[in-house]
């Protein structure tokens, strides 16, 4: 038997349900890409018809797919080598496609897509990341980036494409394509069953429909019977819980969106305190945030204690109380942002913080806590940018540092500059520590000659300023000066 998600996949944007917003967003997106030939990515959870939309939109435009997924090597020089090749404008033949940039044929394009954008790590996709980055930079082509987490994604990836987000497909929406397939299959149903279906898939529109293949096998008729009755494990995804809390639930059934969502009560606290001022009015945010407050105590007795019991006290005023806190149901769309200081396994962040505390002298969680966010503040989108440079050097970062620390994007040209005279300042710092070692033996020595502005004009040494000389409180008790002494804190730089 033929799979019916494939066998009945969107042939136009117009047959894809659900999702009607980011659909017409998707198809202004193609009509409008010569204007602005940005990539874009689609994100949303499994199964909510993304790659679906992608492929019917190229059928709707008369363009060609090139396609790259999870199950392919996507190193640098695969992604080159199809899907770059494909981008600036070649065919697979190898023959030059007139959709390009210099071209006016919108049916002669190539529609690159990139599935699972958001799992390109290690080894097995070394480069992948950097190389899609500078592809849709570069595109001649359009490009459409597939993924289940967008702040997944690298952030300069994020920073480089536009962004449309594809929601859960509601119960009301699946329960018709069910019984379109029924008919198709001259399958008769009972429409509680295909509610039914539609209701335990808990908005995945391709699993409720290997549910209804599932379930018909070998018949030609459903019944409620049929039905398995117990739900998919499928997690709630953090959007959709967002949504609940902050807009559309009560403060019972957020509370089981709580239980729904695999993450723990101090990140989903997080996500909805990042999030709560851009839907709420000032006096339901009031309201809200007594209940976050209440939720950080008992996060903080979890923390204390490791009773982990108290976790749920914490999820209560979180998730039921915020709802609560809320006058009414709320409307409209909102881009919710990731927590700014997100404490999680990121490999760049942790070894940002990791340099900080070592060159700072202080703990990770110091350095975390108090040192990080201030860094981000004064260098935010590397502006100024002496400070920005003087902040790179003093704790060595590269370029996915000081793009995680401003905000700004890990491949741009402004960012590698950046990281270009960062070294460069290093290493004349290390000179002139060099230099300054050798000169402490002098100065215990009682000579304090300096070269005068000639002297050091030829042989490259510093010249004393005028206000070098010490005074009372220019060295230390123990009589040594109070020189920079290589480690890099944040006075060496502000």
């Amino acid at each position: 038997m033929a799979d019916w998600t494939e066998k009945y996949r969107p042939s136009t944007l117009s047959e894809v349900r659900g999702n009607d917003k980011a659909r017409d967003a998707f198809a202004e997106w193609a009509r409008s890409w010569d204007d602005h030939r940005e990539a874009v990515v689609l994100h949303g959870s499994p199964g909510v018809g993304k790659t679906s939309a992608a492929h019917a939109l190229a059928n709707d435009m008369g363009w060609e797919t090139v396609e790259l997924n999870a199950s392919d090597q996507r190193t640098a020089d695969v992604i080159e080598r199809f899907a770059g090749r494909a981008a600036r404008n070649a065919t697979l033949g190898g023959s030059a496609a007139g959709g390009g940039a210099g071209g006016g044929d919108t049916a002669s394009r190539q529609l690159v897509i990139l599935d699972e954008a958001d799992n390109i790590h290690g080894n097995y996709d070394r480069g992948g990341a950097s190389a899609i980055t500078e592809l849709v930079k570069e595109s001649g082509q359009p490009i459409v980036l597939i993924a289940n987490d967008y702040y997944d994604m690298a952030r300069g990836l994020r920073n480089a494409t536009q962004e449309i987000e594809f929601r859960d497909v509601s119960a009301r929406s699946i329960v018709p394509v069910l019984r379109d397939v029924c008919r198709k299959e001259s399958i008769e149903f009972e429409s509680d069953a295909l509610e039914r279906i539609a209701e335990r898939n808990r908005g995945d529109l391709r699993g409720a429909i290997n549910d209804l293949q599932a379930a018909t096998e070998g018949r030609d008729s459903i019944a409620v019977e049929d039905v398995v009755t117990g739900d998919r494990d499928k997690a709630l995804g953090l959007f959709p819980f967002l949504d609940a809390v902050l807009k559309e639930e009560s403060a019972e059934e957020a509370l089981r969106s709580a239980y729904a969502v695999d993450e723990t009560p101090d990140d989903l606290t997080m996500w909805i305190e990042n999030n709560v001022l851009d839907v709420y009015e000032p006096m339901e945010a009031v309201r809200a945030y007594d209940f976050l407050a209440n939720a950080d105590v008992w996060l903080g007795r979890v923390r204390a204690t490791q009773n982990y019991t108290y976790w749920r006290y914490a999820t209560d005023n979180a998730a039921a109380g915020v709802a609560a806190a809320r006058d009414g149901e709320k409307g409209g769309w909102t881009r919710y942002g990731r927590p700014q200081f997100w404490s999680s396994s990121d490999a760049t962040a942790d070894e940002v913080v990791g340099r900080i505390a070592a060159a700072s002298g202080c703990s990770v969680a110091t350095a975390r806590r108090e040192v990080l966010p201030f860094l981000q503040a004064v260098t935010h989108h590397c502006k100024p940018r002496e400070l920005t440079v003087a902040m790179a050097a003093a704790y060595d970062l590269d370029e996915s540092g000081v793009a995680f620390v401003t905000g700004s994007g890990e491949s741009t040209n402004k960012v590698e500059s950046i990281v270009e005279d960062a070294q460069a300042l290093r290493e004349e710092r290390m000179e002139d520590h060099a230099e300054g070692a050798f000169a402490g033996g002098r100065r215990a020595t009682g000579e304090t000659d300096s070269p005068t502005d000639d002297e050091a004009v030829e042989t490259g040494a510093p010249v004393a300023d005028e206000g070098d000389e010490e005074t009372d409180g220019s060295a230390g008790d123990d009589g040594r000066e109070d020189d920079d002494d290589g480690q890099a804190g944040l006075s060496d730089f502000v």
